[in-house]
């Protein structure tokens, strides 16, 4: 069992890190969203201004990234919606077994997600661009995106449609994300079931915010 407390660490320390992160961005995301919103709602409704095309798309683009960043740290902290009647009411060996099992089919369920996301979905979607979105530059991000994988380039500053691709990226890292949270809840129920009396300490920044 003590094997298992190096892996432990490293990946509660390495999630903590990206979720943290993942976090900020959401609530950037989210606040953001807001703004493109009121915007709309202001030049929709004032009779000197005419309505915009693009908060729409905007505001879904960010709502779709919010998700996918604040997700992982929900599964993490348990805020998913579940039936956990059964495994409450097994003795303490049997329940654990029995979330090893559903963490189990989680993660196959999740490595194929990843998968089939990347080839028909994330690849597809380099084929169409934005309506409504521009970005005044490009980039390509070699291995990193879906689309190009000569190398990191930096094109130079032009107006260029956001290719749809980055929105559904979004989440599609949020699969990733919850690939890494999942394998740490596996490893945390392991070591719960080999050694009853074990100390698995808890994510810091569930605590603060009062999860449980």
């Amino acid at each position: 069992m003590i094997v298992l407390w190096g892996p432990l660490r490293l990946l509660m320390a390495l999630n903590s890190f990206l979720l943290r992160v993942g976090r900020s961005l959401a609530w950037t995301a989210l606040a953001l969203m807001v703004i493109v919103i009121l915007i709309q709602v202001v030049f929709r409704y004032l009779p000197t201004l005419d309505a915009l095309n693009w908060p729409e798309e905007a505001a879904r683009f960010l709502m779709l990234w919010m998700t996918g960043l604040i997700a992982p740290s929900a599964m993490r902290w348990g805020g998913f919606v579940a039936i956990d009647m059964l495994p409450s009411a097994l003795p303490r060996v049997p329940s654990l077994i029995l979330s090893l099992i559903l963490l189990g089919l989680s993660l196959l369920v999740l490595v194929m997600a990843v998968q089939i996301g990347w080839d028909k979905h994330l690849k597809p979607g380099c084929l169409f661009n934005s309506s409504t979105l521009w970005v005044p530059f490009s980039v390509d991000l070699g291995f990193l995106s879906p689309c190009k994988n000569d190398g990191l380039a930096f094109h130079g500053f032009e107006w260029t449609r956001v290719k749809l691709a980055w929105m559904y990226m979004s989440l599609w890292v949020g699969l990733c994300l919850m690939i890494a949270v999942t394998a740490e809840l596996i490893l945390r129920t392991l070591i719960k079931l080999l050694d009853a009396d074990a100390d698995v300490p808890e994510d810091s920044a569930m605590i603060a915010a009062g999860s449980d």
